[in-house]
């Protein structure tokens, strides 16, 4: 079984950064994807981001230039880094593993934009 558990979430003002990290657990192989995926209230649940075991990666237009997907592969840890956040980026934030053509899902943490 597979374990995702993130945290990093909270309230910020806009055009301030949050760091959001995804500890992953259980039978981890070593070719994967992992990423970030987002659903707003009433929204559907949108990618944000992903990155390769290899270190490939690749994010929705709405956050580049402002959110860096990143993996520390000795640590099984996800994480994103998120700069220059706006209302709109509030949402709950779900880690993602693909592996062996299986997803697996983490809880979520939640971030909030706000003045």
């Amino acid at each position: 079984q597979v374990q995702l558990v993130e945290s990093g979430g909270g309230l910020v003002q806009p055009g301030g950064s949050l760091r959001l990290s995804c500890a992953a657990s259980g039978s981890i192989f070593r070719i994967n994807t992992l990423g970030w995926y987002r659903q707003a209230p009433g929204k559907e649940r949108e990618l944000v981001a992903t990155v390769t075991s290899g270190g490939s990666t690749n994010s929705a237009d709405s956050v580049k230039g402002r959110f860096t997907i990143s993996r520390d592969n000795a640590k099984n840890t996800l994480y994103l880094q998120m700069n220059s956040l706006k209302p709109e980026d509030t949402a709950v934030y779900y880690c993602n593993l693909l592996q062996w053509g299986t997803f697996y899902w983490g809880k979520g943490t939640r971030v909030t934009v706000s003045s």
